[in-house]
């Protein structure tokens, strides 16, 4: 997918600049030129041969480096890019960058080139959720920057918390969307749902899932990428919002209700959302106490959104299922009248709620199904949007 592409990928001072080996193999190998840059302080934590013997081409550390074509007149260098890929990338080169800093090769490239850039950070959890590093990514996002969100886990330091570089998969599905973005969903309007609803069934206590969102944002955003003005019905805040036109909801009613008014005129409807089953048949006015031994539940069902949701507009579903994968979509599929149904088997590591993988089929209403392998979020949203370009035109 990035055959005859120039990446030029830059390595800053992490301790991850270790991993940014296997992504410039990777790049290597799908076909692609890798230039890479090495900031000084990332060559304290991996050697430039290494990144040499793996591009066939010798890194450029210095403004006044001889040794590649480059190396003298970096804006040569900005030229040639196709994409700028900036992986780890600190909060000091971040900082650098939102402020337009040109003092050494790395920020001169970024400043001179007109490619996308894509940056994936990775630092210590409190200095990523520092508010002036906020700042930053926010301020780079206006400019039109790509970020790939840092992940969740026990860092170098010994923290644990978010700031761990993103999986060398979910970056170079970041790096296949910047450099392949269509335009094919360009005038259409496409409303997503996102989240797990909240039924509650006190001031404090609810019943809900798992649902995390992720999936949902991931179409959204692939849907504005490629053209579509998007409307998101959603009980989670993501990061990444700008461009999307965002209703706020929690419980499985009031997405009915802003689903209903959202789909006017609309063109499709995802709904990517996992509306809970079941709610409380009666939510206490105060706090219910925990004196008594047991607590007795009476649920009733909550409305179903693609039943109830009446229009001429393409319809796809989502099953998340843990056993009888297939045969319970299909049911979904022909029940709810649908076009297209996105199975997973939510019981997969790799599939499961919160993660930033997915290996799903796609079920069609005119019977066949596509099998993807494991792959990012963003992909499997850029699959479906595919699927949902070709229905539309």
């Amino acid at each position: 997918m990035f055959k005859e592409k120039t990446i030029v990928l830059g390595i800053t001072g992490s301790v991850a600049a270790y991993k940014a080996a296997d992504l410039a193999s990777r790049l290597v190998q799908a076909g692609a030129a890798v230039e890479v840059i090495m900031t000084e302080s990332a060559q304290k934590f991996i050697a430039p041969l290494t990144l040499r013997a793996l591009t066939n081409r010798q890194p450029v550390t210095s403004m006044w480096q001889d040794a590649n074509k480059f190396s003298i007149e970096h804006v040569s260098l900005a030229d040639a890019a196709d994409a700028v890929l900036i992986a780890p990338a600190t909060a000091n080169t971040i900082a650098r960058l939102a402020c337009g800093l040109a003092d050494d090769i790395l920020s001169s490239t970024v400043l001179a080139t007109r490619a996308p850039v894509i940056i994936a950070p990775a630092m210590n959890c409190n200095m990523y959720e520092n508010a002036a590093t906020q700042a930053n990514i926010a301020a780079l996002k206006s400019r039109g920057f790509t970020f790939v969100e840092p992940e969740s886990g026990r860092l170098a330091c010994g923290a644990e918390g978010k700031g761990r570089l993103a999986a060398a998969e979910v970056i170079l599905a970041a790096l296949d969307a910047v450099l392949n973005r269509k335009n094919d969903l360009a005038g259409r309007s496409i409303v997503v749902t996102a989240g797990g609803t909240r039924e509650p069934l006190d001031p404090v206590r609810y019943v809900g899932n798992r649902s995390s969102g992720k999936m949902g944002y991931a179409l959204a955003a692939a849907a504005r990428d490629r053209g579509a003005s998007v409307r998101l019905v959603s009980t989670v805040d993501m990061p990444d919002s700008s461009g999307l036109s965002v209703i706020r909801v929690e419980t499985a009613a009031q997405m009915l209700e802003a689903v209903r008014d959202a789909v006017k005129g609309a063109d499709a409807l995802i709904m990517a959302a996992a509306v809970a089953d079941f709610r409380p048949s009666t939510v206490a006015g105060d706090k219910i106490k925990k004196g008594a031994t047991s607590l007795d539940l009476k649920l009733e069902p909550t409305p179903d959104i693609l039943s109830e949701v009446k229009g001429d507009f393409v319809r796809v579903g989502f099953a998340a299922e843990t056993v009888d994968l297939i045969g319970n979509a299909k049911k979904k599929l022909a029940g709810k009248n649908l076009d297209l149904i996105v199975a997973n088997d939510v019981t997969a590591p790799d599939s499961s709620f919160g993660a930033e993988t997915n290996m799903v089929t796609l079920l069609f209403k005119d019977g066949h199904a596509e099998d993807l392998p494991l792959m990012p979020k963003r992909a499997v949203a850029e699959k479906i949007l595919d699927y949902l370009a070709v229905r539309l035109s």
